[in-house]
């Protein structure tokens, strides 16, 4: 156990967490927002933020609720968020995350699963958009909207207050604060699902704090560190890991202004950690091989550069080389890699920054091509593996015990074992309470004596954890092959052209594919074939799908025959959290992708041609 670690052993809940944190380092630089006003960012101490969230807490006060009230939280990343999350379990109360940007639909369904008494939105106009759903929310007690806003009289039948006024409300306030219990609800974490409606994962005070300090155990974050959250903090992933775990140690949390200006926010704040799901590093990939295209030299440099880093990276972790890995002139590696880092991998490097010295990746599974190319340029990518339903790490890999074809090994304290049909299953002090209201679903993954049925297949080797795939989603075939989609989308993603792919194919007679296409590499491709890129029919030309599937057939080459693509739907149309084709956390909407594209799915079937595209 380290340092760190033996000072938090004896520390049991989140408010303890954050009363150690204030009273060690008063001064340390909690929290840093960039202020639109000024143009600047801002920095808050703890001993600041320990003073705001007090303020919160009294407001809270105020309100006597009673014990375990769900106080629901609708507000981007940043401190208010912080303040009310903080303020709700110093007073026993539980906090319900909400993603900022669902739809009201799901909102209002939530509100109402989790009977919750408070609401904390950005705006009004958010708050009426909930309200309009009409579902009744009659434990609804009052909505405290954050923005500076005149607010109509009479709004409606729940009380809406602003946020100055609410807090102004409890000053003074002397009810003295009823700290949680270990076992009590720290908070109650809607899971995104990809199909049906949501379930509430109830996590307990203990739940979480045992994840932060397993977690410690494997990567070691320091006071100096600084931390850039943009992942939402109502995924158990951001608030576990870059929420909870910087607070622990002391590190410093800014929270980025939003995804479309990560890439200048990166080089801004120049974080030395990075907690991010594998969508926005494989965006960093994709925008680096089409900074490639057309440079002949260029191109060879990188391979060059990647070629010589991985190797070093292999050599350094003990991990083997695969067959065309090699070469006679490893030898000269140690020479070469001075220029080709100057050349090539600080320039990858400066894009994060330039001082990231630990990138964890989770939520989903990493592409093989993308972890490669980061490590051999010396980016300290760490794959995990984690649910909402265990706080959520089970397993990560460490700097020193690094294999990225693997999610790692189990945190200490957690165990691991492979069930019936290769399932993967998780007992430990951060596996979950069970489903809010939902006994019988609990009882479906959660056995008596603690075993929690993750739903996906695995191997355990050496100690290492690979996993295979979501059961649920292995495709099988109408000739009675199985083919688990997600890492053939990730490696056919690898190719520029395509920015997102879903296969299909369930009780089909071969795989399908359907694929929102890269515009700048489209552009190239449509020039190449003398087609139009605007016009709406070029993309079903059947040049095109030839073309498509013919760089498929080279990103697939590592899979059995019957599970590379043999027909393709192309589409520019981006799949969006907004538009309901992708989780909070980025991951496919499979049933609502099905839904858009059923026509075009059944299309692909109908007597294809020789070339496995659609004749007609």
């Amino acid at each position: 156990m380290n340092t760190i670690s033996t000072q938090l052993s004896a520390l049991r809940t989140l408010p303890e967490l954050l009363a150690f944190r204030v009273a060690q380092s008063p001064q340390g630089e909690a929290y840093r927002e960039f202020d639109a006003a000024t143009g600047q960012w801002k920095a808050t101490r703890w001993a600041e933020a320990g003073g705001r969230i007090a303020q919160w807490s009294q407001a809270l006060a105020a309100m006597q609720l009673p014990r375990q009230a769900r106080i629901a939280v609708l507000l981007p990343n940043g401190l208010d968020a912080v303040c009310i999350d903080q303020a709700a379990l110093s007073r026993g109360l539980v906090p319900v995350p909400l993603h900022a940007i669902d739809n009201p639909g799901s909102i209002a369904y939530i509100l109402s699963d989790c009977d919750a008494c408070v609401l904390m939105v950005p705006s009004l106009a958010q708050w009426r958009a909930i309200e309009s759903v009409g579902l009744a929310l009659p434990a609804l007690r009052q909505v405290v909207v954050t923005a500076r806003e005149a607010l109509p009289a009479g709004i409606g039948p729940v009380s809406v207050i602003l946020l100055a006024d609410w807090l102004a409300a409890g000053q003074g306030t002397a009810h003295a604060a009823q700290p949680p219990a270990e076992d009590e609800l720290s908070a109650i974490v809607y899971t995104s699902g990809t199909t049906g409606k949501p379930k509430g994962v109830m996590l307990t005070h203990r739940n979480v704090v045992s994840n932060v300090l397993a977690i410690l155990e494997r990567v070691v974050p320091t006071a100096g560190d600084v931390f850039l959250s943009f992942l939402p903090l109502s995924h158990t992933f951001e608030r576990t890991a870059g929420y909870y775990l910087p607070l622990a140690v002391g590190s410093c949390v800014a929270y980025a202004r939003s995804v479309a200006l990560l890439a200048e926010d990166l080089k801004t704040v120049r974080p030395t950690v990075l907690v991010s799901v594998p969508r926005i590093y494989e965006r960093v990939f994709a925008r680096l091989h089409e900074s490639l295209a057309g440079s002949a030299f260029r191109t060879r440099l990188f391979n060059a550069a990647q070629a010589v880093g991985w190797r070093r990276f292999c050599k350094v972790q003990g991990l083997p080389l695969a067959a065309g890995e090699g070469s006679a002139w490893a030898m000269l590696d140690p020479l070469l890699w001075p220029f080709l880092d100057r050349l090539v991998a600080r320039k990858l490097r400066a894009q994060f920054g330039g001082r990231v010295r630990v990138a964890v990746s989770g939520g989903a599974p990493l592409s093989h091509a993308v972890a490669r190319c980061f490590l051999g340029l010396g980016v300290p990518l760490l794959q995990g593996y984690g649910m909402t339903e265990t706080s959520p790490v089970v397993a990560a890999n460490g700097v020193d015990d690094n294999d990225p074809a693997t999610v790692g090994r189990a945190l200490p304290g957690i165990e691991v074992r492979i069930g019936d049909n290769r399932e993967l299953q998780v007992r430990g002090p951060s596996v979950m309470k069970g489903y809010w209201k939902r006994a019988e679903d609990t009882a479906r993954v959660l056995t008596p004596d603690g075993w929690l049925s993750t739903g996906d297949q695995a191997d355990i080797q050496d100690g290492r954890i690979r996993i295979m795939g979501r059961i649920k989603e292995i495709i099988v075939t109408s000739t009675g092959e199985k083919v688990p989609p997600g890492d053939l989308e990730l490696a056919i993603a690898v190719d520029p052209l395509f920015a997102q792919v879903m296969v299909v194919g369930e009780n089909r007679p071969f795989i399908g594919c359907v694929a929102v296409v890269n515009k700048a590499e489209w552009q190239r491709l449509a020039a190449s074939l003398g087609l139009d890129p605007i016009a709406a029919a070029s993309l079903s030309q059947p040049a095109v799908r030839k073309a498509a599937l013919a760089r498929i057939a080279i990103q697939t080459r590592d899979f059995a025959r019957y599970a590379a693509p043999r027909a393709i739907f192309l589409t520019l149309e981006p799949w969006t959290i907004e538009n309901t084709f992708m989780t909070p956390t980025l991951k496919l909407k499979r049933n609502n992708l099905m839904a858009r594209y059923a026509d075009e799915i059944d299309a692909m079937y109908r007597s294809p041609d020789r070339n496995g595209t659609p004749a007609g």
